[in-house]
């Protein structure tokens, strides 16, 4: 019996853990027929069941027009069931891109994006998820869950194959996709190629992400201020690394390579993968990086400049510590916020629902918090359920932190000894927008929290708000942010956030990490007035920003064979500047040098001015020729909401020289773009 045969549920869905319920997400599904499915032989791939259509009226990302299952006839054709916030459904990424390369020319992946949160079923807000977690593949809006209905899906994640004739042949709820399915896809390719039904023809995605002007900080995800070493540490969490500056923003250093991957070593070598919580040792010597994506917790040291790995394998953990567990043979899931108090790191363990702690000078692992079930039940620490724990922080005698999937804030004494008690929240699926008293008042899917005299200031990510919740009466106040999603400073109620998340106190401010609007914030407690951060010394941070390529194609040019210049014009959008804290760069280069020679082959500038105009010495001959440039060019906005942007322009000129031409001049005329921040 093909090994698949004993995971594989058939049109029947199970509950996973962003579902609500107990999480089964790593649970072999039971269809109750698995021995009938072994008695029907290779017909289990023929399915019995058409997929249903997709409906007209729905937004798709990554493609220039809808899908339709018709149109895939001849592929396997693989569902993604997902919401953007949910861990689980972040936990299946690498699985679905490891089937995606594996089978190239065979399969398709189509992210069905079913909303739970109001935020999260805007086309932007799906946008804002597809750019954040990189996405290749076709992604669909499906906020009425009316594709959702359609598939009777129950569960996030939820993935669903459908034959290259149409039907559905496997259907499973939960984590563990790539192992569970993989072996299955392999043998329904195989038994559809011998019947010469497979169509490998390539399917030409139209990205989002060539349309994204990159930003200097790249959703960064949390912030910790060190007032006694006058320092800001930012996760830089789109560009995987950690950025050191002063509290006003001077750019000191970086932690990371800017690549993706665990590998210690110096701070320009070492590797991260989508962090997020950071804790600073009494001496202020170690950063602790809760690096999230590779589930594991690094420590950097601030003296030596080195990054070591002190907890995690880099695999996701599939079963709880025992206590004290060792912890180099510990697997970790996902960890989030993190605390440090009297040498205990309390790690908000995302993707088991739980708090775990680390001890420092044991280097042991245990189970702090939560029952590894997703909800909001209190009680006893152990036997109280959790809902994607993110943000932690203390006042030295209880720990508190937020939990995004059930949009509350929860805390229990740090000692141990007492209960996890419900600050604000109700249920699974209990959310919105409005200040009150404790359970009276909603917050939706928040991500940051912080202490600060007395109050607990919280980032309530999908409202774009920042809140105050009383640990003593339980009020809940809208302190700054506004219903709608933007970017502006000002007064509390004028200012605009997009989902916000880490906070910090430090220099008598709150910096809070503005995630997609890529950049930090400073709310004054006392004021309520919000202005963002200006980061300076950009030239410290400006490698590893290769990013993305802009490729411009810009209209050919005909010159006489007299021409001996090129004039170069870069111009800023509406509203920005060329910055002259990190060099701009441009390197030319031609496709045909007898026919177009330039006469320097590197450029480089510093400005604060909207546009540059450079004049380098050509040489020509008749013929064609491609002259193109390349490098990296940073521009800022102006005003008060300053954001810093990078743009790695690879822009190509065709050039024919022919004595007929009228022009003894070649001109590379190019305004840079504007960002899609909302």
């Amino acid at each position: 019996m093909p090994v698949w045969l004993g995971v594989i549920t058939v049109a029947l869905l199970t509950v996973a853990a962003c579902g609500g319920g107990d999480d089964s997400s790593n649970q072999p599904a039971d269809s109750g027929g698995v021995s009938d499915l072994a008695e029907t032989g290779d017909s289990i791939f023929d399915g019995t069941q058409a997929a249903p259509e997709f409906p007209g009226g729905h937004t798709w990302f990554n493609v220039g027009e809808p899908l339709t299952l018709e149109g895939l006839r001849g592929k396997v054709v693989v569902l993604d069931f997902w919401t953007a916030g949910c861990i689980n459904c972040q936990h299946i990424i690498p699985d679905l891109e490891r089937l995606e390369m594996e089978f190239e020319e065979e399969l398709v992946v189509i992210g069905v994006h079913s909303g739970k949160y109001d935020r999260e079923q805007e086309d932007k807000g799906v946008l804002q998820a597809i750019l954040r977690f990189g996405l290749v593949h076709p992604v669909v809006n499906d906020p009425d869950f009316v594709i959702w209905s359609a598939y009777g899906v129950s569960a996030w994640p939820t993935t669903i194959v459908i034959n290259p004739a149409g039907n559905i042949v496997l259907g499973r709820s939960g984590e563990g996709v790539y192992d569970a399915i993989q072996p299955f896809i392999q043998d329904l390719v195989s038994y559809f190629d011998e019947r010469g039904e497979i169509d490998r023809t390539l399917i030409a995605f139209d990205l989002e992400a060539g349309a994204v002007t990159s930003t200097f900080l790249s959703y960064p995800s949390s912030v910790l201020a060190d007032d006694a070493g006058d320092r800001l540490f930012i996760v830089d969490g789109g560009h995987n690394r950690v950025l050191i500056a002063d509290l006003d923003g001077s750019l000191l250093d970086v932690i990371g390579s800017g690549r993706e991957g665990l590998e210690d070593g110096y701070f320009e070598e070492a590797t991260l993968r989508e962090p997020q919580g950071l804790a600073l040792s009494p001496d202020g010597n170690t950063l602790y990086i809760a690096d999230t994506r590779n589930h594991a917790i690094r420590a950097a040291n601030l003296t030596t400049r080195e990054v070591v790995t002190i907890a995690g394998t880099g695999a996701r953990a599939q079963a709880f510590p025992a206590a004290a567990a060792p912890v180099i043979d510990t697997d970790l899931a996902s960890p989030w916020g993190i605390v440090l108090h009297e040498g205990t790191l309390y790690m908000a363990m995302a993707g088991t629902h739980q708090i775990w702690t680390l001890d420092i000078a044991e280097n042991s692992v245990s189970v702090f918090a939560g029952s590894g079930r997703e909800g909001i039940q209190d009680g006893p620490r152990l036997q109280a359920t959790l809902a994607q724990p993110s943000g932690l922080t203390t006042d030295g005698t209880s720990l508190f932190w937020v939990d995004p999937e059930s949009s509350s804030v929860r805390r229990v004494p740090i000692d141990g000894n007492g209960d996890v008690e419900t600050l604000v929240g109700t249920g699974l699926f209990d959310f919105g927008d409005s200040d009150g008293v404790g359970t009276g008042a909603l917050l939706e899917h928040p991500q940051g929290i912080a202490y600060v005299d007395g109050l607990l200031y919280v980032a309530d990510t999908y409202n774009h708000k920042v809140r105050t919740v009383d640990p003593g009466s339980g009020e809940v106040l809208t302190v700054a942010g506004a219903e709608q999603a933007g970017f502006e400073d000002g007064a509390g109620g004028e200012s605009l956030f997009n989902e916000p998340a880490g906070l910090s106190v430090g220099d008598n401010y709150v910096y809070v990490a503005d995630t997609s609007n890529h950049a930090v914030r400073l709310l004054d407690p006392e004021s309520g007035d919000v202005r963002t951060l200006e980061l300076q010394n950009l030239g410290v941070a400006a490698q590893g920003l290769e990013g993305r390529t802009l490729k411009v194609s810009l209209p050919a040019q005909e010159v006489s064979p007299s021409t001996s210049t090129l004039r170069i014009r870069l111009a800023t959008p509406e509203g920005f500047y060329l910055n002259s804290l990190a060099p701009s760069m441009l390197t030319l280069s031609s496709s045909n040098l007898p026919a177009l020679t330039p006469g320097d082959d590197s450029l480089e500038w510093l400005t604060d001015e909207p546009f540059i105009e450079l004049i380098v010495p050509i040489a020509v001959m008749d013929g064609q020729a491609i002259l193109t440039a390349e490098g990296p060019v940073f521009y800022c906005r102006k005003g008060e909401e300053a954001i810093c942007l990078i743009e790695n322009v690879d822009i190509a000129l065709p050039v024919t020289v022919t004595p007929g031409a009228s022009s003894d001049e070649l001109l590379l005329d190019y305004v840079l773009p504007s960002p899609v921040l909302n």
